[in-house]
């Protein structure tokens, strides 16, 4: 793997708590006006401008993102985000309860990422992928950085090491708990020659920045025909993190309806595609079950596969997709159907029962966490994971470190 230094936009240290903001995707507008209350130097100003705006306003009109762009470079020039005066990298620290996890912050190849060095697990909707790709052309830069995950490796282990037992930057505590701490790395080049040694990365959240970036590259790459690969726009915004330190949650599920069947009809079609016994707890303990809300009450689902399976056809949620979702629920694409929804596991099972107590869900699927072996078994075989298969936590911080393309 290649990783480059760049002279990033750093928020300024003493601001960098109100700076930091949650991932533009993670929130609706509501959610990020309600969370940029009273902060004028929150991110959210930048990745999700319409909260600037007049209520109503389309998001993806041409105003948002021109006020996105106008914010960043008043950022800029008020000093709010500060560059750096020579090429950087960056180790990024979050804390979350016990789990700990130590990230390289630092420009990625969009080229690695065509000839699959960079390996992806997700497919990325189209409507998605333009709203990122116009919001990068129109700021001239990745305002958010792309999750990564790489095999451990000792000789970065120990980079990491050092440089965090020096003072960091920054080092704030956000309104959810998270602990985030950074540091500039003393010898960047270091860190770069030990990641060549690094045969491949996973994207492990962030599919539609990256590729996003990957069409802004290409994009750019048609319009100047003495480019060298050198340039700013050949390269996205990623952190990187050993696969040890990776915390994936449940990604569990809500229908909001039994395609026309009675509760009492639907458990028996269930009860002749799965082993159904009632669950003494709801949260599944071990990969091959899952456990299914309804009526009030919980139900273990339990199954055996034919040998042979793919390694993405032994993920519990493709298992419940093709036994259960789509030839009983009528959920054909989970994508795009607006009868499911997916609640990360960080709101526990508590959520799955309110909504269904509520009426809003006739039915509710508690899954077990997919591993990150599993991720990075089907990456390698070029296989693809079922939407909404993986809920890392925690999530990145927008506005820390800001790529700004030449």
């Amino acid at each position: 793997m290649n990783i480059k230094a760049f002279k990033a936009w750093c928020a300024r240290p003493d601001l960098a708590a109100e700076v930091a903001s949650v991932p533009y995707d993670v929130v609706d507008t509501a959610e990020a006006r309600a969370l940029a209350s009273g902060k004028p130097h929150s991110f959210l100003h930048v990745s999700r401008a319409e909260i600037d705006m007049a209520p109503g306003i389309n998001p993806y009109s041409e105003a948002v993102y021109a006020h996105g762009r106008d914010t960043l470079h008043r950022f800029q020039k008020e000093g709010i985000l500060q560059q750096e005066a020579t090429p950087q990298l960056f180790l990024y620290r979050q804390t979350m309860g016990r789990h700990v996890q130590r990230g390289i912050v630092a420009c990625c190849s969009t080229v690695e990422y065509e000839n699959k060095i960079i390996k992806i697990h997700e497919k990325t909707r189209q409507d998605k992928e333009d709203d990122r790709t116009r919001h990068i052309n129109t700021l001239n830069a990745q305002s958010g950085p792309v999750f990564l995950l790489y095999r451990d490796d000792a000789a970065l282990d120990a980079l990491v090491s050092e440089t965090e037992n020096k003072p960091p930057r920054f080092d704030f505590v956000a309104a959810d708990g998270v602990a985030h701490a950074g540091w500039k790395f003393q010898d960047p080049d270091a860190v770069a020659k030990a990641f060549r040694k690094v045969p491949v990365a996973y994207i492990a959240d962030g599919h539609h920045r990256a590729a996003s970036a990957v069409r802004v590259a290409r994009e750019r790459r048609a319009l100047n025909p003495n480019q060298t690969g050198n340039e700013s726009y050949n390269w996205f915004l990623g952190v990187l993190f050993p696969a040890s330190q990776m915390q994936i949650l449940a990604y569990n599920r809500l229908v909001k309806d039994l395609n026309g069947l009675t509760p009492g009809a639907f458990l028996e079609a269930v009860r002749e595609r799965f082993t159904v016994k009632p669950a003494t707890t709801p949260v599944p303990a071990a990969p091959g079950t899952v456990c299914m809300l309804l009526g009030g009450t919980w139900h273990e689902l339990t199954w055996t596969l034919p040998a042979g399976t793919t390694p993405e056809g032994r993920l519990d949620v493709a298992v419940l997709q093709e036994r259960l979702l789509a030839p009983l629920l009528g959920i054909d694409d989970p994508r795009t159907s607006k009868r499911i929804e997916f609640v990360g596991g960080i709101r526990g099972t508590a959520e799955l029962e309110k909504r269904v107590a509520a009426g809003e869900h006739q039915v509710a699927f508690s899954m077990h966490p997919t591993t990150v072996e599993q991720l990075m078994a089907i990456a390698d075989v070029g296989g693809i994971m079922p939407p909404k298969s993986t809920w890392f936590e925690p999530k990145l911080r927008d506005g820390l470190y800001t790529h700004v393309l030449d």
